[in-house]
């Protein structure tokens, strides 16, 4: 899965793809370089960072939905607002990717009678507040994370969601510290409710800044690590900015795995 920030203030590439034009051509390299999702995304939600209108957000997005949707590849689009989720689906977007686990209201009706694949990710408090004081707001991270998956698993299913559609997202970074971030990468396959696929995003976050020592654009090295050891431990989606180098090293890890 390969992000694209339509955003001037996400925290690694922000105003970069903020211009059509240049989103589009970000879309093409990731393209060429083998993605197999574009995750689209109008709103930063790094620690911190205030929520975005509704019309400006469609005003990012929408555009590249209509652009991409023929691309040959799944289109996601990263948002937590049921009505961006019910323009980009009526767009001809594939998937929906909610940091907020489908828990607005509105948002489950948005997306229940569509066919779209979700993901449905864990965050403590939101965007503003979810790095606070994250050591004090679990009992066991991984145990915890995986509780609240399964609840909200289980709420799509009751509204007619068929679980061959769901996958779940741990939410590195989201509400956690560096060493539980570390915990949840570690026992990842714990995370995830049974058969469910998980997506793994760590590209460039701070818990890899935090123990290599080097800002987000110098984190591509790491961000490749952690691409590999969430494979290893069973992610089937592999969320990264940097798709090329991403896909090379998946390559060299599957021919191991295929030699063994």
């Amino acid at each position: 899965m390969g992000i694209l920030n339509a955003t001037p203030d996400s925290f690694s590439d922000g105003g970069r793809f903020l211009a059509r034009d240049a989103a589009l051509h970000h879309a093409e390299q990731m393209l060429a370089a083998g993605v197999d999702i574009v995750d689209i995304g109008g709103e930063s939600t790094r620690p911190g960072a205030p929520p975005l209108a509704l019309d400006e957000e469609l005003e990012r997005v929408i555009p590249l939905v209509d652009e991409l949707r023929d691309a040959g590849v799944a289109i996601s689009i990263d948002t937590y607002k049921p009505e961006v989720m019910a323009e980009a689906l009526a767009h001809g977007a594939d998937m929906i990717n909610d940091i907020w686990g489908l828990r607005l209201p509105g948002a489950i009706d948005a997306v229940a009678h569509s066919t779209c694949g979700l993901c449905v990710m864990h965050m403590i408090g939101d965007p503003q507040t979810m790095q606070s004081d994250p050591a004090a707001a679990y009992d066991d991270v991984v145990a915890d994370v995986a509780r609240f998956l399964a609840e909200r698993v289980a709420a799509l299913e009751a509204a007619g969601v068929s679980r061959s559609r769901i996958s779940v997202d741990p939410g590195f970074g989201f509400g956690k510290t560096v060493e539980q971030n570390y915990a949840l990468l570690a026992h990842l396959p714990r995370t995830a409710p049974a058969d469910l696929p998980v997506l793994a995003g760590m590209s460039r976050k701070s818990m890899l800044g935090a123990v290599t020592n080097k800002p987000a654009p110098e984190r591509l090295a790491a961000s490749v690590a952690a691409a590999v050891l969430a494979a290893e431990r069973g992610a089937k989606i592999i969320r990264v900015h940097d798709v090329a180098e991403t896909v090379d090293a998946l390559k060299v890890w599957r021919a191991t795995c295929a030699a063994s």
